[in-house]
């Protein structure tokens, strides 16, 4: 199975399970190497109910450090942090890499202005909102998120649907831009499984997406966005047909340099 970098702690207020259950739920499912990369503060004060704060990365470091020792050499854990682009957040970020030996970086839309629109909680503001305008804004900062090279992994790429309002047509039209500005950026995206749990019921990002970015010559990683242990590695043979659909023949492995495993099916 290839790897899952994208998985979650209980820092960030949504998720549960220890380290050592993680380890174990990931050694279970078969991934190559087992990603840690929970939602980063944002400031130094708080920001929202959904991430650790500032002063809770040494509690971060300590879950890493249980992790490893609990995974010993039985597999690669890897240590990330998945952090929000938001505007003026480059120096932030910038400051965050000095912080840790992270392994890579997961960049995230999840905000268009203040309103992080994925959260269950504002649900009823999609009701008020021209959906045209709304995805014209999320794959501008989306693209704008690939320019600014500070990631090595995009994160579920068209998240914006994850509540069923889509722009009616050819979505083409949105996502060609954002492709281009991928592809030039040298960044990974990720094939999210957890859109399959979502109402939208597909993962992220949609097939046409993903045939389009595998013929930009994207790299790709597939991801459960665990929030618990029992999500390690969820549907992940779901994730390799349809990348192998797209035309995907291989994964990326992050840290250590730039490696590729075969993607094969199971």
């Amino acid at each position: 199975m290839p790897a899952d970098y994208h998985t979650h702690t209980p820092l960030c207020l949504h998720a549960l399970g220890e380290p050592e259950a993680y380890i174990d739920a990931a050694l279970a499912a078969g991934v190559s190497e087992y990603g840690i990369s929970d939602h980063a503060p944002v400031g130094k004060g708080f920001f929202d109910d959904w991430r650790m704060e500032y002063k809770q990365l040494p509690e971060y470091f300590t879950w890493i450090d249980r992790a490893r020792a609990h995974a010993g050499e039985r597999i690669k854990v890897r240590a990330g942090l998945e952090c929000d682009w938001l505007p003026d957040c480059q120096a932030w970020i910038e400051h965050l890499r000095t912080l840790y030996p992270w392994d890579y970086l997961i960049g995230s839309v999840h905000y268009l202005g203040t309103w992080d629109f994925d959260n269950p909680k504002w649900l009823g503001r999609w009701a008020e909102t021209d959906v045209d305008e709304a995805w014209a804004a999320y794959w501008k900062e989306y693209a704008a998120m690939a320019e600014s090279q500070l990631f090595q992994v995009l994160a579920h790429p068209d998240l914006v649907k994850k509540f069923c309002h889509r722009p009616a047509g050819d979505l083409a039209r949105f996502y060609e831009p954002a492709i281009e500005a991928i592809a030039v950026s040298g960044c990974a995206i990720e094939l999210n499984t957890a859109g399959l749990h979502k109402p939208c019921a597909e993962a992220y990002p949609t097939s046409e997406f993903l045939e389009l970015a595998r013929a930009a010559g994207i790299p790709l990683v597939i991801s459960s966005d665990a929030h618990a242990p029992t999500e390690v590695g969820r549907d992940f043979t779901s994730a390799i047909n349809q990348a192998i659909t797209a035309g995907y023949t291989e994964t990326l492995l992050l840290g250590d340099g730039t490696r590729r495993e075969p993607l094969v099916a199971r």
